[in-house]
């Protein structure tokens, strides 16, 4: 008896006990219904579909999930409001979903949502944005701060390396990109003679990102290029700067879609001088979802996706590369 009872004070120490054990979902255990014999029903809760990339990462999980066959995907549009993405994913959870993958449209206010999600035992990918802490099974993503340097330094040694004074269009505030990128880009020019002289929040969004770079050249004058921390609003760029006389205003962007209306073609016809590729990772969340659902297996933290710089040069071999089959 006296062996028993130490025994289990160290598992106790050891943090082994039913209480203090991994909540499933948590990556660091199997949910507790999973196998391949089920049927799942995954709640995708995007942050909106107004941006090409959104729209692509809805139908790049909606391509995956297809061939498989135990999945079932029921999709919600936050169209870039907070306090409808928080009622779409409890409505979720009432409906006993059995992983939930959600691109924030902040961070901040979708925190609670999903940790509320983490504790039930919900397995949760976060895709693309991140929330605050870590009640959450996975990100899936690319590394912004590295991309947003990877620009920095693109314009510092490529586009103006005697330096000159540009603008930024910023992404979403309060979404965890729009800063990332930013501070890489800052990061990337550091030491150059580029010097940012004005930014403004697009908002990820075309049309507000022409309004934004149109005020930007207009109080600007002396403006010498603009880098955007996404394509769409690169490609309002464009159209301001064709507004202001200024056509060959050097614009760069991030996304890189390999299709017609993207970043890829925008940098081949020569809209943009250059462009990031940043994956959806929709392929990525549902091959995590199988192996959670249906292989009950572990998946990483975090899984980091690969990035490339684009420009005039490479862009129609890295658009064939990416749809090739």
């Amino acid at each position: 008896m006296a062996l028993a009872a130490l025994a289990a004070l160290a598992l106790a120490a050891c943090g082994t006990t039913s209480e203090n054990a991994p909540k499933p979902g948590g990556g660091a255990a199997a949910p507790a219904k999973c196998g391949a014999d089920g049927k799942y029903t995954i709640g995708m809760s995007q942050a909106n579909v107004a941006e090409p990339y959104r729209q692509r990462m809805d139908d790049d999980i909606r391509k995956a999930a297809a061939s498989v066959p135990q999945f079932t995907v029921n999709f919600a549009d936050a169209a870039q409001d907070n306090s409808k993405q928080v009622e779409q994913v409890d409505t979720f959870l009432a409906q006993r979903i059995d992983l939930l993958i959600i691109s924030p449209n902040e961070a901040t206010p979708l925190t609670a949502p999903v940790k509320r999600a983490f504790d039930q035992g919900i397995p949760v990918l976060v895709l693309d944005r991140k929330v605050d802490g870590g009640a959450y099974t996975s990100f899936i993503g690319a590394d912004n701060v590295d991309i947003g340097k990877q620009a920095g330094e693109y314009f510092a040694k490529t586009l103006l390396p005697d330096g000159g004074k540009i603008g930024i269009l910023r992404g979403l505030a309060g979404s965890t990109p729009a800063k990332e990128r930013y501070d890489g880009f800052m990061s990337g020019i550091q030491g150059s003679k580029v010097e940012v002289i004005a930014t403004a929040d697009g908002d990820w969004l075309r049309d507000k990102g022409q309004q934004q770079a149109d005020a930007m050249l207009k109080a600007h004058p002396d403006l010498q290029a603009i880098y955007s921390e996404n394509d769409p609003m690169g490609e309002g760029a464009r159209i301001a700067a064709q507004n202001a006389g200024k056509t060959d205003l050097p614009i760069t962007g991030i996304d890189g879609l390999p299709i017609e209306s993207g970043g890829l073609k925008a940098v081949s016809a020569g809209r943009l001088s250059a462009t990031l590729i940043y994956p959806t990772g929709g392929k990525e969340a549902v091959d995590a979802a199988k192996k959670i659902l249906v292989d009950c297996q572990r998946v990483p933290k975090a899984q980091t996706l690969s990035t490339q710089l684009v420009t005039k040069a490479n862009a129609d071999q890295v658009y064939a590369e990416l749809n090739k089959g």
